[in-house]
């Protein structure tokens, strides 16, 4: 973990985000064809890449965590003394997997932080492999979600993941989504991963502080 820390840093600073911190949430799609991404450690990794991006980003260092496929299937938290196997150990016991509901997974997540005591921005890791199953839901949300300092970095996985190429389109006065695409996980280095998945976060920022949104 400490190596995955520092790998997390050197992206941010690579960014221009060295200093700031943000809220760091996990969301892992468990729809049906994501089986042999679980099987293989796939998303046990990630899991321990997300802890590491928080160690280095997050105030607390912890990562609330949100499955989903139908509508929420469970969730977790993920820190420095539990992180061992817990993805794995979770999704095991979470039975079914459905759908692809963005938006219960994009409200889960609001809800988290708008109960939360955090004055930082939220940074919010959504993993997926295919498009929402219903599209205008989860525009809805997202578009709603742009009143709120949280920033969406989409990580598309494998070769079908054609809709998260047009959420930056999305109305509104801010942009407040990225889009990182790995056709194969296991060829992913861990510091390929955080560039991809914190290079708009900057320009987010900037673009929220100008407008009022994060303060």
């Amino acid at each position: 973990m400490p190596d995955l820390t520092k790998r997390a840093a050197v992206s941010l600073t690579k960014h221009g985000l060295d200093g700031r911190e943000a809220a760091v949430y996990l969301v892992l799609d468990r729809s049906g064809s994501m089986g042999s991404f679980y099987k293989d450690g796939t998303m046990q990794y990630l899991g321990e890449r997300a802890l590491g991006l928080s160690r280095a980003l997050d105030d607390d260092g912890k990562v609330p965590t949100v499955f989903f496929s139908s509508g929420i299937d469970g969730t977790t938290e993920l820190d420095l003394n539990n992180y061992a196997g817990r993805i794995d150990h979770v999704h095991a016991q979470l039975g079914h997997m459905g759908t692809t509901n963005y938006a219960a997974a994009i409200q889960a997540v609001i809800d988290h932080y708008q109960a939360s005591d955090t004055t930082a921005p939220g940074f919010v890791l959504f993993q997926t492999d295919g498009g929402p199953s219903n599209r205008s839901d989860a525009e809805k949300a997202l578009i709603e979600a742009k009143k709120l300092p949280l920033f969406w970095s989409f990580v598309g996985f494998g070769d079908h993941v054609e809709y998260l190429r047009t959420v930056d389109n999305l109305p509104g006065k801010i942009d407040n989504t990225g889009f990182f695409h790995v056709p194969d996980p296991n060829s992913l280095s861990d510091d390929a991963l955080y560039d991809g998945v914190t290079k708009q976060f900057g320009p987010y920022l900037a673009a929220a502080e100008a407008q009022g949104i994060l303060r």
